[in-house]
């Protein structure tokens, strides 16, 4: 299983942009999907989760601000980000778990095991 991100950019404060996971192999191994972030110089964060039944979670950070969304059919997920900040600066990372149930802690990045090349967004002041 492969899993790539696609349309990270720059955009000014106050921006949007929308980044884009596909999945590829035998795609059926994946059940919960997620996308972390990490800014130089500081750990990787959970920032949104998908559960298998559509069920999510944000980061405290970005609720109201970003969505995710995922098409079950194709294995893609999508990260739609509103209202960016300046601290929103960071690579970004699509990730998915296998098949493990109920996640204890659906941010934490240890629980994740496919993982993207991750893909860069800057946001200016």
């Amino acid at each position: 299983v492969q899993v790539a991100e696609s349309g990270g950019g720059s955009v000014e404060a106050g921006g949007s942009l929308r980044l884009s996971c596909a999945a590829f192999g035998y795609t059926y191994s994946i059940d919960c999907m997620g996308w972390f972030r990490q800014a130089p110089g500081k750990e990787r964060e959970g920032v949104a989760q998908i559960g298998s039944d559509g069920s999510t979670n944000y980061a405290d950070s970005v609720k109201g601000r970003f969505t995710i969304a995922q098409d079950n059919a194709k294995k893609t997920l999508t990260l739609q980000m509103n209202s960016m900040k300046p601290e929103d600066t960071a690579l970004y990372y699509c990730a998915g778990t296998k098949p493990t149930g109920v996640l204890a802690t659906p941010l934490a990045a240890t629980a994740y095991y496919y993982w993207g090349q991750g893909t860069q967004v800057t946001v200016s002041e």
